[in-house]
């Protein structure tokens, strides 16, 4: 909703070029650049805003127009199913794209989870961009099988057990973080039992096992130290 309000100003139509009026060929302006070329690209092409924490950025069914990266702070897609309830699709750090899909409305709704800056760039812009610039393109694909290979682990997550289930989420997160085995969760322990088809109560409880067992150390609630990662890979299967 704030996007879909942002992207109607004079400011935000000056920073987001239209297809047509995208460069026909970005020019690396370090090594950096040379070694990601979409996000130098998308670093050009797109502006950058900011949500405050529970801000929504775009809402179910609302038109993909644009594609987003994380810049600081983390977001969370899900929707709300006819029973009331809220499953959480994903959560995305720093450095991750979101609302790249192939279909002309969004299917899940995004919210930023903490106080979060976003980059935000025309779908249609990237797309042309990418279908003249092959090291562009190859990286939009690497990107769409990456997010469905993460689909496809979270439909295997949801028929494990709660220990199972909450012991690959650790994983998958100080994977992401690249933080060693220190994880700081930006998410609510609410948000992970949305996101693990769980209660929060059993989330809590979990993690309480998992510490009694000296697989974890939870000395804040946003923080899991990972004490023991070949139990938890074992759990993980």
């Amino acid at each position: 909703m704030l996007t879909q309000t942002a992207i109607r100003t004079d400011t935000f139509r000056r920073f987001v070029p239209s297809a047509r009026s995208a460069p026909a060929a970005i020019q690396p302006l370090d090594g950096a650049s040379e070694r990601e070329p979409l996000a130098h690209s998308m670093q050009l092409m797109g502006a950058t805003m900011s949500y405050p924490r529970n801000a929504e950025i775009f809402g179910e069914n609302e038109p993909a127009d644009y594609v987003y990266k994380v810049i600081s702070g983390s977001v969370r897609t899900y929707k709300i199913l006819s029973d009331g309830r809220r499953q959480i699709g994903g959560f995305y750090l720093p450095g991750d794209i979101f609302g790249l899909q192939f279909a002309e409305e969004h299917t899940f709704s995004a919210e930023a989870v903490t106080d979060t800056k976003v980059l935000v760039v025309k779908r249609s812009a990237l797309t042309a961009l990418a279908g003249r610039d092959a090291a562009i393109g190859r990286e939009l694909f690497a990107h769409t099988g990456r997010e469905l290979r993460r689909v496809q682990d979270r439909i295997l997550l949801l028929v494990k057990s709660a220990q199972e289930r909450v012991a690959g989420f650790l994983l998958e997160m100080a994977e992401r973080a690249s933080a060693g085995n220190i994880v700081e969760l930006p998410m609510s322990r609410q948000d992970i039992a949305d996101y693990l088809g769980l209660t929060i109560e059993t989330v809590s409880r979990t993690l309480t096992c998992l510490e009694s067992a000296a697989t974890i150390e939870v000395p804040t609630s946003r923080r899991i130290v990972l004490r023991n990662r070949s139990a938890l890979n074992r759990l993980n299967g």
